[in-house]
């Protein structure tokens, strides 16, 4: 078991101060960090008192420590999951072969993209949603917040720690522009644009829990396939975490849907603004922008960048290990879809520049079970409707469909018809207007906003009366 020495100045179990010119390094970072976290972490809450998480040791169980902290206080470190004795690279040119514990250096730049890209991720969505603490709908829902903040700033430690340790002067001038850039910025933005959106509302942010930090599952969990170990454990670890961030999404967004099918059926009408709910078809609306952006994430249906990072053995596929072949694919196929003559159809590509594609299939499934689960609370109110994902060519900005538009279910349509009807099939600025006017906060423990149910049940045997933040 691979404890975390919390007495260090920079909590980890890598055995950091075995290492002193990294620990010096990564000390001369942390101030660094620390007045980023200031600047541009959750607004108003540096004395505030949190009942959070903080791991204690990388096992199954027990890894997770619940205490009363003021964020500032927080003990930001890098942790791994434990050294996987004889573990071998599972894919690629390098198959059967034993994992890298240093970076191969023919593979060099290709694997540090991939680490600042997932790096830059983690500090961008701190950002996003620095102000949500404001207008929160109740105290455990600000702990829910403040919870993911400090988790994401921890996995920024993750990756800000393996481009120290294995990339050099590279890797310190890396880490220091993931500081650097922030979302939104007209000069300096974040590296993907799904995390240059502002999150401005609650609901925003219950979608961006559930959708873009699906994406990180998926992202993180094909980057823990990788033959390079040090990122492969980090990875791991942070698996857990991101499992929390889902939670929030998937049973906030359920408690709004909750909420809203409960005055639907109380008032006998889907139009339910006027009774301080958000309307179900409101809710489709940010359904399909958070899902149709989080899609671009995956990149292009046909990539040979994706290609070539598999034959490399950087990274995998979603559950590598579980998947029947030869873990080559050389010789395999894939559907992709492609547009001819008008429609949208699938085409067969090789499986190797049809990386990106699966990835996306797997992602879309995971996605439409919370559609399910969040159609059964619907169901169960006796509301007449469904939610749903929109066709995977709506709205696209990248890739195969990136020049062309499509309505929900698919269709090609001319731009002018796109344009006509994008305010009928996305939030728009009256949507977001009415949205935020219910955003007023509420802070008193056991109370909670109207336009949200309360969560089944509270945090680690807690009741949800609570008082999971402390306000000072």
């Amino acid at each position: 078991m691979s404890t975390i020495d919390y007495s260090e100045k920079i909590p980890n179990n890598v055995n950091l101060s075995e290492d002193r010119r990294l620990q010096r390094a990564l000390e001369k970072w942390q101030p660094a960090f620390l007045g980023w976290w200031d600047q541009m972490g959750p607004e108003g809450s540096s004395n505030h008192e949190v009942f959070l998480r903080t791991a204690i040791d990388v096992s199954a169980k027990g890894w997770a420590h619940f205490d009363m902290v003021k964020m500032p206080d927080y003990r930001w470190g890098i942790f791994l999951a434990d050294k996987e004795e004889d573990r071998k690279i599972g894919f690629g040119n390098h198959k059967g072969q034993d994992v890298w514990q240093e970076v191969p250096g023919e593979y060099r730049s290709e694997l540090r993209r991939l680490i600042v890209t997932q790096g830059d991720t983690e500090p961008a969505s701190v950002e996003q949603q620095r102000y949500l603490g404001l207008s929160c709908p109740s105290n455990y829902d600000l702990r829910s917040l403040f919870q993911v903040n400090v988790e994401e700033g921890r996995h920024l430690w993750a990756m800000v720690y393996l481009l120290h340790a294995y990339f050099g002067r590279d890797g310190r001038e890396e880490a220091e522009e993931m500081l650097l850039r922030h979302s939104g910025d007209v000069d300096k933005p974040r590296i993907l644009e799904a995390f240059n959106v502002p999150t401005e509302d609650w609901l925003s942010f219950f979608m961006f829990t559930f959708f873009q930090d699906r994406d990180g599952k998926f992202q993180l969990t094909s980057l823990a396939e990788s033959g390079f170990d040090p990122l492969s454990r980090s990875c791991r670890f942070m698996l857990t975490e991101e499992a929390h961030h889902m939670f929030v999404g998937e049973s906030g967004v359920g408690r709004v849907v909750e909420r809203s099918a409960q005055l639907s059926a109380e008032h006998d009408t889907l139009e339910i603004g006027r009774h301080g709910g958000i309307p179900l078809a409101m809710i489709q609306k940010w359904i399909n922008f958070h899902f149709s952006i989080c899609l671009d994430l995956f990149g292009q249906e046909k990539s040979t960048n994706a290609a070539n990072f598999y034959s490399m053995g950087l990274k995998g596929r979603y559950n590598e290990n579980k998947i029947e072949d030869d873990h080559l694919l050389n010789n395999d196929g894939f559907l992709v879809p492609d547009l001819q003559n008008g429609k949208v159809i699938m085409s067969e590509i090789s499986a190797l520049t049809a990386i990106n594609e699966r990835l996306r299939n797997d992602y879309r499934d995971d996605c439409q079970k919370g559609v399910d689960r969040w159609n059964r609370i619907i169901e169960k109110a006796n509301v007449d409707f469904k939610l749903t994902l929109p066709h995977i060519a709506f709205n696209r900005n990248i890739g195969t469909f990136q020049d062309s538009n499509f309505d929900l279910e698919g269709n090609l349509i001319s731009a002018e018809e796109f344009a006509a009807n994008k305010d009928t099939w996305m939030p728009n600025s009256k949507d977001r207007e009415f949205v935020k006017s219910l955003m007023q906060r509420v802070v008193e423990p056991g109370k909670i906003a109207g336009w949200i149910a309360p969560p089944s049940r509270g945090i680690q045997g807690k009741d949800i009366e609570y008082e999971y933040v402390i306000l000072h």
